[in-house]
């Protein structure tokens, strides 16, 4: 099912309506689809590279009113809409784990982790923020800072490098997001517990 969903939205970049199913898939990305904008974002982005900052942002506003979506399901939906969510797509146990374990400062960290290298996924943590009541002025400051920072980097670099840099980007950047993070929430623990 993974597979059939990733190839369905590849093939919606060649669509002439790829920007409006770039703004949709982002959107649902951030409270309830499966699938990265990033898989619809890349090659669009490498097809018109004169295109690439217009499609970071469309992927970055859509990306932040789906988290919104979201932050707003886990605040007043929770069981009717969040849980079999969650439920559907198997992460119901790591985030109820997630939610008795965390405060205000663990979901920043998260957004900003989530927002960059989808750990958690961003879903979880939308949902999440406003289960836990995180302030939503911060959580859109957050997700506008993290979402962006990730489309907008991207279309640096394949404005920049252009398609050479799709391979690396695909098999590498995950990981180095990855450890990004981890370095970000091994100082947010040191900050926290140890000053």
């Amino acid at each position: 099912m993974l597979r059939g969903l990733y190839d369905w939205t590849l093939s919606l970049a060649a669509r002439k309506s790829a920007e409006w199913w770039l703004a949709f898939i982002a959107f649902v990305e951030s409270s309830v689809f499966l699938v990265p904008a990033d898989v619809l974002y890349l090659p669009m982005a490498l097809s018109r590279p004169d295109r690439a900052y217009r499609y970071a942002v469309v992927a970055t506003i859509a990306s932040v009113l789906g988290g919104i979506a979201g932050w707003f399901i886990g605040h007043y939906a929770y069981e009717a809409v969040a849980k079999p969510v969650l439920e559907f797509y198997g992460k119901f146990d790591e985030f109820e784990a997630l939610r008795l374990s965390s405060g205000d400062g663990i979901i920043l960290l998260m957004l900003v982790t989530s927002g960059l290298a989808h750990l958690p996924p961003i879903k979880v943590v939308t949902i999440l923020a406003g289960v836990i009541g995180f302030p939503l002025p911060w959580f859109i400051l957050s997700a506008i800072v993290a979402r962006g920072a990730r489309f907008l980097f991207l279309a640096w670099l394949l404005r920049k490098y252009g398609e050479p840099i799709r391979d690396f980007i695909e098999k590498r950047l995950g990981m180095i997001a990855g450890v990004a993070a981890a370095v970000l929430i091994l100082l947010y623990l040191v900050v926290h517990y140890m000053l």
